[in-house]
């Protein structure tokens, strides 16, 4: 079964409202054709948007694992780091509501047709053909 682990930088737990460079909140969800589970939320401490690169560290460490994160605003460095470790940034031009954005990513699995998704889905079908090749290999970790 599809499941995609998708975060929110979010200061409420509800909407997408922070940047992601001072973002102090972010919310991770397992999203699945049929329902979404919160899996974990990342606290982190206020920081001004000052260029400073070291805050980046800990939350692009928090996302690993995830398929995309949705933010308000992102700069440049966030987004060569998130993609360095296969996280799509998605920027959104105004506040949504977690729960509407979790709906549509639960849509876009089931219907295809919104690039990060489908080459997120197509990752893991890749990723589970070759660990069912190894397994009839004889291979055991």
């Amino acid at each position: 079964m599809p499941e995609l682990r998708v975060a929110f930088a979010s200061a409420d737990r509800a909407r997408v409202d922070q940047h992601f460079g001072a973002a102090e909140g972010l919310v991770v969800y397992e999203v699945r054709p049929e329902r979404a589970t919160l899996v974990g939320v990342g606290e982190f401490p206020g920081t001004a948007m000052d260029g400073n690169e070291s805050k980046l560290a800990a939350k692009v460490e928090f996302l690993q694992g995830c398929a995309a994160v949705f933010v308000m605003a992102i700069g440049a460095s966030a987004i060569q780091q998130l993609l360095a470790q296969g996280v799509q940034p998605i920027r959104i031009a105004e506040t949504d509501a977690i729960e509407d954005l979790l709906a549509d990513i639960a849509e876009a699995m089931k219907t295809g047709g919104v690039g990060w998704i489908d080459r997120a889905l197509a990752a893991q079908r890749r990723g589970a053909d070759r660990f069912a090749e190894m397994e009839e290999e004889g291979w055991s970790g």
